[in-house]
């Protein structure tokens, strides 16, 4: 059949072909596919592209036979509302138009027909297609219908020559019709005997086309949904969160915990007030749930995982679930800590659970009891949740060799070990294990087996006896999240019941959906696909095709905490500032829309004053590009519209710094060749507006208006401003004179700043000197100078070209114009005969002080001036003894005089310090800077060919290093990373220990003891060098080891000698590492462990609690095995009576620790899931 259809065939109405119903419909979500060619196992079942032979099939005209074959049992099991069937007799075939409709039907209320292309739709085959029989006018607006159908084309003479197609589909207005392009060959129909018949399927240009119409039930809304324009708010009532790339298992996780109400209401009681930070999690787990409460579209997690302190690399990196939880419980207990809530959350989610060994014939039992957050149940081997909670208390018998030793008064006893539960949480969450390592494979795996649960279950029968069974311990079941997929590559989804009672609803990031109880419950049971009619699925190799869709999470609240749990969260219970931010947020948003879409209307204003100028400490006359808000220097910035005047434009500016505005005038900035801005002209004519003034400004590189703001210092009788040039007349012309504009700048030795001195207007045939005067009076310098100083006068042209002025020359001669800078300075009489200002070379430059004498050096200095920030290396150096700071500095200066700057800064011996570049993406330090004559600090800050790698370099900050001694001897030293071990294995000082690359593994444990003020072996005891990789020990270095063959991809760890082990012979030693759950996923610190013959394994762990350092509750968790090096085979777990000595026989056995791992890497191996904020 599937010849017959064709996905990319043109419809009359963009008719889809469906795919046949026996092909699995989205096993795994919404956008995959299973390219699985599927075959429906039933005895009854006929193909439907063979003839229908008449002693096996029914005929065409037997209607109620038919439908068994036309209309199989559906995967999803809709309520049958209504069939139809209707035969359209078609006669004079080949005199039919291109396109047919058959008779109007009714079925299901509404009216149907068949479509019929006699002569294929741009194909050569038959098409066929079922549509709905709706006038244009007459169809509802959203109108919906779910069919499933199916058509038989048969001959009326022989009603045993027919074939057919089936399919279903949602029929909308939009997919008005649905059927089958390639319905059959035309060179099959005619003529030609039907197959092992002697008569044609289309017989005297006759045919009957025969239209099964099933109408189901669309229980949820969304039944064979394309889900186009689908809008969950409005379906549904709810709202999903966007997938920021995998992260689709931390949001079925967070919508699973928003509709725990009580938890919501105790994440709201989170004091966050004072702390509305992006960085803090409570803060931002309250926003995310405001949002699913109020919001009409899906909503992003990025402030939260920001929160946590991921990077764009843990978003792409599915985590453990259950892991996630755990740590997100333990961060929003600690934030409650303090407050009336502190303990919601473990009365909530925590319950108790007893371990126990407890001897059959004398009354002696060990016992431990410990809270519990979830509960892990083995999905291997149970076919259900019950059977999964027996097997967890399941009883082991101690007994013959396997006895208990009870102490000295009972010796060996007959025993009874395992857990049993002493209470449950209200909210319980139970995680299904689908994910176990494979011996054989030796990887991690998927169980896919089917696994039944509840909707409802007793957890009484788990409890101890002892437990409080005064009320009742049934539980009802609240959410599944499902896994769909395998382990390497998978989606994450979560049903949820948001109320006690009502709908069911399926969690899919951004979409919510109504769903089925069929949906939560035997759709994530696993195993394989059934028919309801029980036949399993298989594919053509007779295979049974397997769900790749199970759960993996079960929630369950207490049936008479249900009320308590699922309490109404309501607008009075989220806190009243987190409303107020969202509402300050929202009308910042409506305001940043608003303008955005009046933004065509308005343009920008850039005004220089003198206000700014004088504040101006660079180039030019401003830097058009700073911010106003945060630089007195920057311009002001005046948002108008296009259409306001320039006089409006004066009076607002007017106003803005308390000035007449009479007494205001503009000039418009332009861009000069030399590349600066500078004014041009006054704005004499204010009758323009705004955008015709820009219009008329040549060359634009803003996308503002800039102009210079001029206030007048005289006025006439009627308060007019007397202008000293573009003065208008009373007939409206406006006269230039032959006074120049020019801008004064000072460069204070001193203190060594340059700052804006105002305007003057002169006159072109004055001379340079004539200006000395002015500036005199306008710095308050009295008539005359000291005998020793005069005034230097600088024509600033553009930032690099700063050149002398004549004292005699004219301004004329001087080529000096209206918006020309002057730069002036007080400067000694010997200072200027010894040629400063004169051009240095870069190896004078280098020598020069930080104090600049004249303009021309400090103008150079900002041109190539760089504030680079300094920061103490994160691991190498002592940021409480040398913080971070930040230096203007010239980026010519070379690395040894960046040294000296920097040496003089920390007050540290200039030799001694070493740089690092900084990853911009990380923060993280990169290579250390290579020492060189012509490295300079452009050079190290913006290497040449900056690109590629380099660009994710920061060019504005280094890391810096001070050494213990100078670069040159570092060269001939081997830096060894190196663990030092003390209080057992549980505290880790890391250190740097720099050995002669000649030296020995007794060197470096000399650079040891020196390097962390350790006593020394001969007090403190001997010290062992052993290396570890990937958290197993692999080698002990003897001392003569030379330290350059030390493996720079292992980790090198020091430890001081147990005193058994001194003597020990290395083959009475055993290795020992940690695990969680398989020996395949190690954690923590491998060491070595002295055997003693003869020694009980409850003796041992004795030993071993001293050894590790590890105690109490933490020590009584942990498991021992043995597990044997071939193929990581099960670990063997040890008793208190055997003898460690004797199970582990073979040299290649290690001693395993299994415990959770508080920082386990994960599955993948990328990194450590962590939570910061």
């Amino acid at each position: 059949m599937e010849d017959n259809l064709n996905p990319e065939a043109p419809s009359p109405n963009a008719m889809a072909v469906d795919q046949p119903e026996e092909h699995v419909v989205e096993p795994n979500g919404e956008n995959a596919t299973d390219n699985v060619d599927v075959v429906i196992i039933n005895a009854d079942d006929a193909n439907e592209n063979e003839t229908a032979e008449a002693n096996e099939a029914p005929l065409a005209n037997n209607y109620e036979a038919m439908k068994d074959t036309v209309l199989p049992p559906l995967a999803e099991e809709p309520r049958i509302l209504e069939d139809a069937v209707d035969t359209w007799t078609v006669q004079n075939w080949r005199q039919l138009n291109k396109k047919e409709h058959g008779p109007v039907f009714q079925a299901g209320g509404f009216p149907w027909r068949i479509l019929l292309f006699p002569f294929g739709n741009n194909v050569d085959q038959c098409s066929i297609y079922l549509e709905h029989g709706f006038d244009t006018n007459t169809m509802p607006e959203d109108w919906s219908c779910c069919v499933q159908f199916g058509l038989v084309l048969w001959n009326p003479n022989d009603p045993s020559l027919y074939f057919h197609h089936f399919a279903h589909h949602r029929f909308t207005k939009d997919e008005s019709d649905w059927g089958f392009t390639r319905f059959l060959e035309l060179r099959k129909m005619f003529n030609t005997p039907w197959e092992n018949s002697d008569r044609p399927l289309v017989e005297d240009e006759t045919a009957n086309i025969t239209a099964y119409v099933r109408v189901v039930e669309d229980e949820t809304g969304v039944l064979w949904h394309n889900f186009t324009n689908y809008d969950s708010k409005k379906e549904t009532g709810y709202v999903g969160l966007k997938n920021q790339g995998a992260t689709c298992y931390l949001n079925s996780l967070l919508q699973s915990l928003y509709f725990t109400n009580a938890f919501r209401k105790a994440i709201y009681h989170i004091p966050t007030q004072h702390d509305e930070n992006m960085t803090n999690s409570a803060y931002t787990l309250q926003r995310l749930f405001y949002q699913l409460q109020t919001s009409t579209q899906a909503v992003g997690t990025n402030e939260l995982t920001k929160s946590f302190g991921w990077e764009t690399r843990h978003i792409f990196e599915q985590q453990d679930v259950q892991e996630l939880s755990r740590k997100l419980m333990e961060r929003m207990e600690e934030k409650m800590k303090g407050t009336e809530y502190e303990k919601v959350l473990p009365e909530m989610f925590s319950g108790k659970i007893k371990t126990y060994i407890s001897c059959i014939n004398v009354p002696y039992e060990s016992s431990r009891v410990e809270d519990f957050w979830d509960v892990q149940l083995n999905v291997s081997g149970n076919k259900s949740l019950l059977d999964s909670f027996q097997d967890y208390i399941q009883v082991e018998k101690l007994d013959g060799e396997n006895q208990y030793f009870a102490g000295d008064q009972y010796k060996l006893q007959d025993a009874n070990k395992g857990v049993i539960f002493m209470g449950f949480p209200d909210v319980l969450h139970l995680q299904l294990k689908r994910f176990e390592y494979d011996i054989q494979r030796d990887t991690m795996t998927k169980i896919n087996d089917r696994y039944e649960f509840p909707e409802e279950f007793d957890a009484a029968p788990y409890l101890d006896k002892e437990a409080d069974k005064s009320g009742s311990w049934e539980y009802q079941l609240h959410g599944v999240l499902v896994h769909s997929g395998d382990l390497n590559a998978g989606h994450y989804y979560a049903f949820l019941k948001p109320n006690k009672e009502g709908w069911w609803y399926k969690y899919d990031d951004d979409k919510v959906t109504k769903a089925t109880r069929r949906e939560v419950l035997e759709e994530n049971f696993g195993g394989e696909y059934r028919l309801p009619n029980g036949q399993l699925r298989t594919t053509v190799q007779k295979k049974p095709m397997m769900r790749p869709n199970s759960a993996y999470m079960l929630v369950y609240i207490r049936k008479t905490k249900l009320d308590k749990i699922l309490t109404p969260v309501t607008a009075d219970d989220t806190p009243s500032h987190l409303q107020k931010r969202f509402e300050e947020e929202l009308a910042a948003r409506e305001a940043r829309r608003k303008e955005r879409e009046e933004q065509h209307l308005y343009l920008g204003v850039k005004a220089i004053t003198e206000e700014s100028f004088r504040n101006h400490n660079g180039t030019d006359l401003t830097n058009f590009e700073a911010p106003s808000e945060q630089d007195a220097a920057a311009p002001t910035f005046y948002r108008m519209l296009r259409t306001s005047t320039m006089q409006e434009l004066v009076n607002t500016i007017a106003e803005d710094i308390k000035q007449d505005p009479k007494r205001v005038r503009l000039w418009i900035m332009v861009n000069r060749q030399n590349k600066t801005i500078r004014p041009d002209q006054p704005v004499m004519d204010l009758r323009p507006t705004i955008e015709e003034a820009y219009a008329r400004a040549a060359a634009h590189r803003d996308q503002a208006l800039r102009v210079w703001v001029e206030v007048a210092e005289e006025v006439n009788a009627d308060g007019e401003a007397i202008w000293p040039t573009y003065q208008g007349q009373s007939n409206g012309v406006v006269v230039k004179n032959d006074l120049i504009l020019l801008f004064l700048k000072w460069f204070d030795v001193e203190s060594q700043t340059l700052s804006g001195a105002g305007h003057v207007y002169v006159g072109k045939e004055k001379k340079v000197e004539d200006l000395i005067p002015t500036i005199m009076k306008r710095m308050g310098w009295g008539d005359k100078l000291p005998g020793d100083e005069k005034i230097q006068l600088w024509e600033e042209i553009k930032p690099n070209m700063i050149e002398g002025l004549k004292a005699k020359q004219t301004l004329k001669a001087a080529e000096l114009q209206d918006g020309d800078i002057i730069c002036f300075q007080r400067m000694h009489e010997k200072k200027s005969r010894l040629g400063l200002g004169e051009n240095r070379s870069s190896e004078e430059a280098n020598k020069m002080p930080d104090r600049f004498e004249d303009a021309r050096e400090y103008y150079d200095f900002l041109l190539n001036k760089r504030v680079v920030i300094f920061r103490p290396h994160p691991s190498k150096c002592d940021a409480t003894k040398y913080p971070e700071f930040d230096l203007a500095l010239n980026s010519k200066l070379s690395y040894d005089k960046l040294s000296e700057k920097i040496g003089e800064k920390l007050q540290v011996d200039p030799t001694h310090l070493r740089f690092y570049t900084i990853n911009a993406s990380s923060g993280n330090p990169r290579t250390a800077v290579k020492r060189g004559p012509a490295q300079t600090l452009g050079t190290i800050l913006v290497p040449s060919g900056y690109g590629g790698l380099n660009m994710n370099q920061r060019s504005d900050a280094l890391y810096f290093e001070v050494l213990d001694m100078s670069l040159a001897e570092l060269d001939t030293k081997k830096n060894i990373k190196l663990t030092l071990l003390s209080e057992g294995i549980t505290k880790e000082d890391h250190y740097d220990i720099l050995v002669t690359k000649s030296g020995v593994v007794e060197d470096l444990i000399e650079g040891l003891v020196k390097k962390a003020n350790l006593s020394s072996e001969e007090g403190g005891g001997k010290i062992r060098i052993y290396e570890t990789s990937n958290h197993k020990f692999f080698r002990e270095l003897e001392r003569n080891y030379p330290v350059i063959s030390i493996n720079d991809y292992t980790n090198v760890v020091a430890e001081r000698i147990p005193e058994e082990e001194l003597e020990a012979p290395s083959n009475m030693l055993i290795n020992v590492f940690h695990f969680q759950s398989e020996p395949s996923r190690a954690h923590g610190m491998p060491f070595r462990f002295l055997l003693k013959e003869g020694e009980t394994f409850a003796d041992t762990k004795k030993r071993l609690e001293k050894r590790t350092g590890i105690k109490g509750k933490s020590f009584e968790k942990i498991k021992f095995a043995v597990v044997r090096r071939a193929q990581y085979s099960r670990p063997q777990y040890l008793n208190d009576d055997d003898i460690l000595f004797d199970v582990a026989g073979n040299e290649d056995d290690f001693l395993g620790l299994d415990h959770v791992d508080r920082t386990r890497s994960m599955r993948n191996g990328i990194g450590d899931l962590f939570l910061k904020g």
